[in-house]
């Protein structure tokens, strides 16, 4: 159980409970940033209240320590060029963190993955809100249109609405996996490509439609690809 609930508090204390000002701070002024030891606070005292064990207390410790030293040298040797490998390798190094003292107690069998399917669909769909999204922004990073390009289609669009258009889909392609219903997938696939590829066609922007249809491939194949693995 220690696996699963340490994955939830990290999803929870690097994505949900760390705004992008933190992030920006934190690059900006490096080791003086005071966000960085609030992150790694909260990291802590996350780890502890998922833990709901006071004798396990040295783990919750382990994890604050292990994850300031990780997010450290993130900080230290992070540039604009490899910024998108650093994202990847801090979430790794997080996790094989997790893993290993989840393999300490021997956790890592059939009969214990079996009994937490509630956990693993929970620690999933906290997965495929802002932690996805942040992932396929990275991912996307090297291939963002020039301002000018996506000017063309931004009338009258709502404030952050394609950040929870896609954590909504997501969602919902993975509820279709999860209760086996498929067609429900190959649905909203095409009623996406029915309203936001209608958008693209008018601008004639052939950068940007490929950027748009990338970002949508990546976001259906995260939750497909996360509802396999829950299954």
């Amino acid at each position: 159980m220690i696996f699963i609930t340490l994955i939830l508090a990290h999803l929870l204390g690097d994505f949900i409970l760390q705004p992008n000002s933190w992030v920006a701070d934190k690059e900006s002024k490096k080791l003086k940033s005071g966000y960085l030891y609030i992150h790694i606070m909260i990291h802590t005292v996350l780890s502890l209240i998922f833990l709901w064990n006071l004798q396990l207390w040295w783990i919750a410790v382990l994890v604050g320590i292990s994850h300031f030293i990780i997010d450290a040298a993130k900080l230290r040797f992070q540039t604009m060029q490899n910024k998108k490998n650093w994202f990847f390798a801090d979430q790794a190094l997080h996790i094989l963190v997790i893993a290993g003292i989840s393999f300490y107690y021997n956790e890592f069998n059939f009969n214990f993955l079996k009994d937490l399917t509630i956990l693993k669909i929970l620690g999933a769909a906290l997965f495929l809100t802002t932690p996805a999204s942040v992932m396929i922004k990275i991912l996307l990073s090297s291939w963002t249109p020039a301002p000018e390009a996506a000017g063309n289609i931004q009338t009258e669009s709502l404030s952050s609405a394609g950040k929870y258009i896609g954590i909504l889909e997501r969602l919902m392609v993975f509820t279709f996996i999860v209760v086996d219903h498929w067609e429900g997938v190959g649905f909203m696939v095409a009623a996406k490509s029915v309203f936001r590829f209608s958008d693209l066609a008018q601008a004639k922007q052939r950068k940007l439609t490929e950027y748009v249809l990338i970002g949508t491939l990546l976001s259906f194949g995260i939750a497909i690809l996360t509802g396999i693995v829950i299954k």
